[in-house]
């Protein structure tokens, strides 16, 4: 009987610490409140600044749409293309030196940008030296997308491109099929990227203060990496049921070994 109370001991201890609780899975908890409550999300997001290799859409149009034709992309014929392969060859890479190449324009240094700025130092090139205040320039500058790239615990790791001027890390993680059971919610690691370098970054998805993170949003060419939980390593199961039925077949062949060796 010591043996067995020893083993039964042993197992409980082994399936408490081996499962994941739902206090690990739960996004955005809020502290214990369970009544309705108003939280005051502060935006902290700063405009995104131009780095190399982002990719940009620009386009021009006035009155006489003819006169600004050289400034847009031409609608090649010959170019199989479509969505994100259309934007790589019609749209204006920022290059090593920070630079975009504008037809007529030339070098245009648009490193460290936001791309409001980029917008207001293109129209205002455009009424210098091309045309008149009547010629009534409409510019609009986007950012091709924000390409970010998921990997570990995740349901589709990868690199993806959403369409849209803002993306929430919880929607990359719904977008790329949610982090899975054994994915610690609790210090998800963003890498991103700076003109000095990259800085690895920490978010915690399990608490509602998330959502005031400089990092709640993702930035083009992010790189978010979701470690594995320690139970997944140990080996003794994710659910309670699994955990209980590793433990049992382990409970059971040390209890036969104990008990063949007693009999001898």
């Amino acid at each position: 009987m010591k043996y067995t109370d020893l083993l039964f001991f042993i197992a409980l201890t082994l399936n408490f610490t081996s499962c994941v609780s739902t206090k690990q899975l739960t996004y955005l908890q809020e502290n214990g409140e369970t009544t309705d409550s108003l939280m005051t999300v502060r935006k902290i997001q700063e405009p995104y600044r131009l780095q190399v290799n982002d990719l940009l859409s620009i386009r021009v149009k006035a009155i006489d749409q003819d006169e600004v034709s050289i400034f847009n992309p031409v609608n090649d014929s010959d170019l199989n293309a479509t969505g994100e392969e259309k934007l790589y060859y019609e749209g204006f890479v920022v290059d090593l030196h920070g630079n975009i190449r504008v037809p007529s324009f030339g070098e245009m240094q648009v490193l460290g940008y936001t791309v409001e700025e980029v917008r207001e130092k293109i129209e205002e090139r455009l009424l210098k030296d091309f045309f008149k205040e009547e010629a009534n320039i409409f510019v609009t500058v986007k950012l091709s997308g924000i390409r970010y790239t998921i990997n570990g615990e995740i349901g589709s790791p990868g690199s993806t491109i959403i369409y849209r001027d803002e993306v929430s890390i919880m929607e990359a993680i719904a977008n790329n099929g949610d982090i899975t059971v054994t994915g610690d919610r609790k210090n998800v690691v963003i890498i991103r990227q700076y003109p000095l370098g990259q800085k690895v970054h920490h978010i915690d998805l399990t608490n509602i203060d998330a959502m005031n993170s400089p990092y709640y949003y993702v930035q083009p060419n992010d790189l978010i990496l979701i470690n594995p939980l320690p139970q997944k390593a140990s080996g003794f199961g994710i659910t309670g049921l699994s955990s209980f039925t590793t433990i049992l077949a382990l409970i059971t062949a040390t209890t036969s070994t104990i008990l063949l060796f007693i009999s001898l």
